[in-house]
């Protein structure tokens, strides 16, 4: 049986809440430190529990995963400079929007997708993508196939996840501990990386 305490939390959250966390994260490049991945995982693992619809769960999460990269687009393209201008705060360090262009300009259009996996950068490449000013159906293309891959994936795979294991609700608290450590695994390497083995500029 799940915990009850995260029943009730959940629950007040509820559909609204989570969608609204999706779309702030992927939206707002001051929202970058919320916790989509764990979020999704925990929504999609107790909608195998019957907390919530996976019907009603996974379209809206991608719709609102969508519409919050369209937001960050136009804010990349209105204040991209501006960003690049202002000085760090707790909300802002110029140093992740440096992170997200490297990023931007080794992958791509694919930067689109395979940064949604990780933390701090899927927030901050559509802002970039603004910032360059990338080919809008492009950007169109790759945001929609992120979305589905992130949105849809991660929700998906807590939800088979849920069904696989017996009584997870009772090591649901250890799992979105993990899912929280493994979403951060990625922007960790990508550090570690860039520290310690590029070669550093003539």
């Amino acid at each position: 049986m799940l915990n009850i305490d995260l029943i009730h939390l959940v629950t007040a959250i509820g559909y609204f809440g989570i969608l609204l966390v999706v779309f702030l994260e992927t939206g707002i490049f001051v929202c970058f430190f919320l916790p989509g991945d764990s979020l999704l995982f925990s929504a999609g693992l107790l909608a195998s529990q019957g907390v919530f619809k996976i019907w009603i769960l996974v379209p809206t999460t991608i719709a609102v995963a969508i519409l919050g990269y369209f937001l960050a687009y136009w804010l990349g393209e209105k204040l991209g400079g501006w960003l690049l201008r202002r000085p760090d705060s707790i909300w802002f360090k110029k140093s992740y929007l440096i992170q997200a262009k490297k990023f931007y300009d080794k992958h791509g259009g694919k930067s689109l997708i395979l940064g949604r996996l990780i933390p701090v950068v899927r927030t901050f490449v559509p802002i970039v993508a603004g910032m360059t000013r990338m080919e809008y159906y492009r950007y169109i293309i790759f945001n929609v196939v992120g979305a589905f891959v992130w949105g849809g994936g991660v929700t998906l795979v807590g939800y088979y996840f849920g069904y696989l294991i017996p009584d997870v609700g009772e090591y649901i608290l250890l799992i979105v501990l993990f899912i929280i450590l493994l979403s951060l695994l990625p922007g960790i390497w990508h550090a570690v990386k860039s520290r310690f083995f590029n070669p550093p500029s003539p």
